[in-house]
């Protein structure tokens, strides 16, 4: 049975994620944070870890960058969930009533408007939007209330007193399974392929990192920039291109970008998800 690790519990949306990816004979392994599922991925006591890493609203997830540059992991899969958020609590609350609010920091940032308007609330981060939901439901503080999910609000007993709190009617988040290993199978029509590198820090060095692909056909659907630990406002770039790893013209880019960057790395390569 194949075992599959995601962060938070079984009202997490990374819990609906890794059904969705995982839909047969498999092992759905409940952990506490991104950093657990990365190490329990890479240490190969799951056979993959699911990770949010894109919202369409509030960009990429940064956590989940930053740890899968750092680890052995490759991407090997995806898929796009829509996200509802809700303004839940133990009972029946006005929004006057409300004293603090927990959600993930992504949540909370898709919801400026409601946190605006609750004017002085104290928001607390929490590891997933689940864990937010849970933690209101074992508290015993008044004005307590968390932006979750209804199937967060369900499983912990809450109740949902305001829905679809977010600042866009329609969201949606991209997961990604990890694992040990990089595919270079070609299953299926349209492809990814997701990798990161750093450039010197010269006028005209980005643009002439990523010109082959251009040149080649190749379509950068994502570039996003990272700071890189220790090297002050110095940064790297996480990009993701349409085209399979080992297909001639991908082949080619690659090995001109790699004789113009200071580092690349190959993050996975994966069918494009729904």
């Amino acid at each position: 049975m194949t075992t599959v690790a995601y962060p938070g519990g079984a009202a997490a949306h990374s819990a609906a994620a890794a059904e969705r990816l995982f839909p047969g004979d498999r092992d759905l392994v409940s952990l506490e944070t991104f950093a657990d599922v990365v190490e329990a991925a890479a240490s190969g006591s799951v056979a993959y870890g699911v990770l949010p890493i894109e919202n369409s609203l509030a960009g990429p997830v940064a956590e989940t960058h930053d740890l899968l540059y750092d680890a052995p992991l490759s991407i090997v899969a995806e898929t796009s969930l829509p996200i509802r958020h809700h303004l839940v609590a133990r009972g029946p609350l006005a929004e006057s009533e409300v004293r603090v609010i927990r959600s993930h920091p992504v949540a909370l940032e898709q919801c400026r408007k409601l946190l605006g308007r609750l004017n002085g609330v104290r928001a607390i981060a929490a590891s997933t939007t689940a864990d937010a939901a849970a933690q209101v439901a074992e508290s015993g503080s008044p004005g307590e209330a968390a932006i979750a999910s209804e199937r967060a609000a369900s499983i912990y007993g809450l109740q949902v007193i305001a829905h679809d709190v977010g600042d866009h009617p329609e969201a949606f988040t991209r997961f990604v399974s990890v694992a040990t290993y990089t595919r270079i199978d070609s299953a299926g029509e349209a492809w990814r392929t997701a990798f990161s590198f750093v450039t010197d820090h010269r006028a005209g060095a980005l643009h002439g990192a990523i010109e082959p692909f251009a040149r080649h056909g190749l379509d950068l659907v994502q570039l996003v920039s990272r700071p890189i630990p220790h090297s002050p406002f110095k940064y790297r770039f996480d990009a993701v291109l349409a085209g399979r790893l080992l297909e001639p013209t991908t082949r080619a880019a690659f090995a001109e970008v790699r004789t113009r960057v200071r580092d690349l790395r190959v993050l996975g390569s994966y069918p494009a998800g729904a």
